[in-house]
């Protein structure tokens, strides 16, 4: 949407002013400064502890850059990182701060207890998870965030009032209005009146030993700020539309008479064939959000076929919707597919290519990530983390480079060829499917090795086979082709990535102790490597055979596949 604005996040630290200048000359509309408090419950405690630097360094010296540059004007600063009260804001807003985020706190209010396993599928108050029994615990409704945000909004104005000013923007940016916690303050949320009779000593600020030596004079301003300079920024660029990078190859589809015509009257097909190139990034997702403003995310009823030839720029067919097919004859950037809820995204090699495409990268790192829907083919290999949060979409690949299905929670993903270590790492849904003709095995952390199998069941077989024939009818896939060719020996060589919760359905037959123990045997025997199998899923180690090596990732240990190229 040309209407949305832009957030770009800096992480509080040493040096942010020059990345914030550069970033709002690039046409940001706010710039989210991050601290080191807070953070998700599934990140590793070094990190939730000793990431970054406090937000007020990084909001401090960013304002003062921006302010000095002359382009204040021009960005929102919005902050967050453990903000939680009133007096957090007020004092964010004196430094600079126009927009304040809640992350933690906001989970907190609606029933989080902070167990740190969202990445475990075992959330016991049913926020992260996909257990229905889990998911019936959660005891959160949207009036209890919105009963903190309104105690929150009444600690601002009282501390405002306090301070004799009637709005917050009154205050922002005023750091004279700042001063260090003196030895005799009270330590209250709201700002004490002077004593009304005796006589009092100055009172000196607080002095601790471990920051004795820290200069905080930076933070205060011995003066107030030229009124006329400070109000000629407050509120513009948050009040104001967003940035305009220009015309893009988007609004030239959109310019065409029998796109408009398709849209407007929601029936019929269109083909339009066009040149892209890297420069033309997020290609699709106008066109998607000028459907979905008329016909919603699944009303459209036409279908709009879009073929380019070139060199993408990043996240092409970004949030593609119902009756959108893309198609592109030569090379992808990253994040392919983000966000789609529907429609088609093909990548085929061009025609006259001489190189073997299951063997070359055509699509680069992070594709589909977030995606809910739709298809997606790619006749070649790509990145990392491809597939990261799939959450619907059934895509099929000719190999990819480390974290494949990367907390998957639905869809499905189907790998033709070699893929990297750390295969389905925090996958709580969905299926992935790993074509292993060289009986190589899956690279992965111990604790989901126990969710690797053979593909058994009838249903798995024929959705498995559906999709590879589909893939082979869409690109002319030389391995997909092969495959088909001798399925019944092709489909023996097949792993199934299946988490806990899809365990129970019909796509997915759990290998007996009796089975377990056979595979065992068949990959012990000396020519063999070893695959994540029986010994794995019991919580032991993987069988080992005379050219495994031992790692933390379980399995064989072969060379990493190269991971996708990122074109600046």
């Amino acid at each position: 949407s040309p209407e949305a604005k832009v957030s770009v996040k800096l992480v509080a630290s040493a040096g942010i002013g020059t990345i914030a200048a550069g970033v709002t000359k690039a046409n940001a509309d706010v710039i989210q400064i991050s601290g080191h408090d807070g953070g998700t419950g599934a990140s590793p405690l070094s990190s939730i502890m000793h990431a970054g630097a406090p937000w007020e360094q990084g909001l401090a010296e960013a304002q003062e850059v921006l302010v000095q540059s002359g382009l204040r004007n021009r960005v929102t600063l919005r902050v967050d990182g453990g903000l939680k009260s009133g007096w957090d804001i007020v004092v964010a807003a004196m430094m600079g701060g126009e927009e304040f985020g809640f992350g933690s706190i906001a989970m907190i209010a609606e029933g989080c207890i902070m167990a740190r396993v969202c990445h475990m599928n075992s959330c016991p108050v049913g926020v992260a998870t996909q257990k229905e029994k889990l998911r019936k615990k959660f005891p959160g409704t949207p009036e209890h965030v919105a009963n903190f945000m309104l105690f929150v909004a009444e600690e601002v104005r009282t501390i405002l009032a306090a301070l004799g000013y009637r709005s917050l923007d009154e205050v922002v940016g005023r750091g004279d209005l700042l001063r260090p916690r003196a030895d005799a303050a009270v330590r209250t949320n709201v700002p004490q009146p002077s004593l009304a009779t005796g006589a009092t000593k100055p009172s000196e600020p607080k002095r601790l030993a471990k920051t004795d030596t820290v200069d905080l004079s930076r933070f205060y301003a011995a003066a107030a700020p030229d009124e006329a300079d400070r109000t000629a920024w407050v509120g513009v660029t948050r009040k104001g539309a967003a940035h305009s990078n220009g015309p893009v190859l988007d609004d030239e589809v959109l310019g065409f008479a029998s796109v408009t015509k398709l849209i407007e009257t929601n029936s019929g097909a269109v083909e339009e064939r066009l040149e892209i190139t890297n420069t033309d990034r997020s290609v699709g997702g106008r066109i998607s959000g000028a459907i979905a403003r008329k016909h919603g995310d699944y009303g459209f009823k036409g279908a709009l076929d879009l073929v380019f030839t070139g060199s993408t720029g990043q996240s092409f067919g970004v949030w593609n919707i119902q009756g959108v097919n893309l198609k592109v004859v030569g090379e992808c950037n990253d994040y392919v597919g983000k966000g789609m809820s529907g429609g088609s995204i093909v990548v085929v090699p061009p025609t006259e290519s001489t190189f073997d495409a299951e063997d070359n990268v055509i699509a680069g790192n992070t594709c589909l990530y977030g995606a809910t829907g739709g298809k997606v083919f790619l006749r070649g290999r790509a990145g990392e983390r491809f597939g990261v949060r799939n959450g619907g979409c059934r895509t099929v690949v000719e190999g990819t480079g480390d974290h494949l299905g990367e907390y998957m929670t639905n869809g499905v993903v189907v790998a033709l060829g070699r893929v990297g270590r750390n295969v389905g790492a925090g996958m709580s849904g969905g299926l992935i499917y790993v074509y292993d003709p060289e009986e190589r095995g899956l690279q992965m952390h111990g604790d989901n090795a126990k969710n690797v199998f053979r593909v058994k069941s009838a249903a798995g077989q024929e959705e498995l086979r559906g999709l590879i024939e589909e893939h082979h009818r869409r690109t002319g896939s030389a391995v997909a082709a092969d495959i088909l060719g001798d399925w019944p020996a092709a489909l023996r060589r097949f792993w199934q990535v299946a988490p806990p919760s899809e365990q129970a359905g019909e796509r997915v037959v759990v290998a007996t102790p009796e089975e377990e123990d056979a595979a065992e045997a068949v990959c012990e025997a000396p020519d063999m490597r070893p695959v994540v199998t029986a010994a794995a899923r019991r919580g032991g180690s993987p069988p080992r055979g005379p050219k495994a090596s031992s790692g933390k990732w379980g399995g064989s240990s072969p060379t990493a596949p190269a991971a996708g190229r990122r074109d600046e």
